[in-house]
């Protein structure tokens, strides 16, 4: 196992530089570039030290990384059609609800509208693949066609309907609420 690239990628995982580490662990920015290069090793108060600022256990950390899935075909895909709303939804990752952002594909048949969402800290991005959609927030509405880009921040009632006579399409990419 190399403890050093492991201890450097949760440190990049967690956002924080060689020098933040440092000061959190009381240890010198020199130390830990050394460390994640495998030119020294920790003691073991230490090491307990730098996984409890790295939000890990020494469990997790000896634990071997399992197979990331990195593609997902159309089979993995989880849809739901609403009928009476006119709108089928794929999720294109099926854990992203366990992820930071949730990407969806949307149809959206001719009058169709997708639910009100209630206000929240998610941010949003929508690129329209065909037709033409009505983006309701708060008080205001937008219009957007094939080919155009929405991105608004979620901090207000909102919601997406289909502002044309034929299908539209899009795909969503929403990050997590933590509201």
């Amino acid at each position: 196992m190399d403890i050093g690239t492991k201890i450097k990628r949760l440190r990049l995982k967690n956002g924080l530089t060689q020098e933040e580490l440092g000061k959190r662990t009381d240890l010198s920015k020199g130390f830990i570039s050394q460390l994640e290069r495998d030119m020294n090793s920790p003691s073991i108060e230490t090491f307990f030290s730098l996984l409890e600022v790295l939000g890990t256990t020494p469990k997790e950390f000896f634990t071997e990384d399992h197979e990331v899935k990195i593609v997902y075909s159309t089979a993995d895909h989880i849809a739901h059609v609403d009928e009476d709303a006119g709108y089928e939804v794929e999720w294109l990752i099926p854990t992203s609800n366990e992820k930071e952002i949730e990407p969806v594909f949307l149809t959206l048949q001719a009058n169709g509208h997708f639910k009100e969402f209630e206000p929240s800290s998610a941010e949003t991005f929508i690129y329209v693949l065909e037709g033409q959609v009505l983006l309701q927030i708060g008080d205001h509405q937008y219009a957007a066609a094939a080919g155009d880009s929405i991105y608004y921040e979620a901090s207000n009632h909102h919601q997406l309907i289909n502002d044309c006579d034929g299908v539209s399409e899009m795909i969503i990419v929403t990050t997590q609420s933590y509201l």
